[in-house]
């Protein structure tokens, strides 16, 4: 079974995820963990991904080698497996919040991104499932702003993203991104639908750098949501909605 996500008070007793947010709200509201935090920092990502991106032999340092956010007081060490999505495409762990670790991680020659911040593993499931990434973000809660297509790495081809508001009509695929706004963390957070299950109204997520526990079966997370007057509702704090391709 699963874990869970439970939603989150906000302080005026409302579900946080039930707000509408604006892009004047993106940057408000009371931090749960770690505001001051850097969570899933992304140092302008550039280029296509790479395939499922087991760690080699090449990847393992010393402990001297890593910085004490890295390597101490780690909710799971660094660099260990954390779960694997339906198709394969492994979670590591980032340690915990504090690391930011300036390592490239690249599969075959093809940068992924920074290791293992959430948007890396976002970037390399796209590319594993779909062919296809997008482009740079300095931290996760650009994407809903900066990104409004993806790439596909054989032709460059473009695959137009419509940007899903929580509580929109039209609701969470599996392949879609949940974006989370910078008030998270102070840099947000992206995590991918790996599926959805609506005879128990659960969305089930697989992501990087979110709490950086072991998965429990294939995927990370499984958040509620809540159907209300043909809109959708994902009841997690600071979603903002979910990018989603269009068809």
């Amino acid at each position: 079974m699963n874990r869970v996500t439970a939603p989150r008070a906000h302080p005026t007793g409302e579900f946080a995820s039930m707000r509408s947010v604006t892009p004047a709200s993106l940057n408000t509201g009371p931090p749960r963990r770690f505001l001051s935090l850097p969570f899933c920092l992304m140092a302008a990502l550039t280029g296509a991904l790479g395939l499922s991106g087991a760690v080699t032999a090449a990847d393992a340092e010393a402990p001297a080698a890593m910085p004490k956010a890295c390597s101490t007081a780690c909710e799971t060490p660094f660099g260990d497996v954390l779960g694997r999505s339906p198709k394969g495409v492994v979670a590591y762990s980032n340690c915990r919040a504090e690391c930011v670790l300036p390592r490239r991680h690249e599969v075959d020659g093809t940068y992924t991104g920074l290791k293992w911040q959430c948007v890396e593993y976002a970037r390399r499931w796209l590319l594993v499932n779909h062919g296809a990434v997008f482009g740079d973000v300095d931290i996760a809660a650009d994407i809903w702003t900066k990104i409004d297509r993806l790439t596909k790495v054989a032709d460059q081809s473009e695959i137009p993203l419509a940007a899903r508001l929580n509580g929109s009509p039209e609701p969470p695929r599996r392949g879609d991104l949940l974006i989370y706004a910078k008030a998270l963390y102070g840099t947000g957070h992206v995590a991918v639908v790996l599926g959805v299950d609506p005879a128990r109204n659960l969305i089930r997520v697989g992501e990087q750098n979110f709490e950086n526990d072991p998965w429990s079966g294939s995927s990370a997370r499984e958040i509620a949501y809540i159907e209300r007057a043909g809109r959708v509702w994902v009841l997690d704090s600071y979603l903002i909605g979910w990018k989603q391709e269009t068809r």
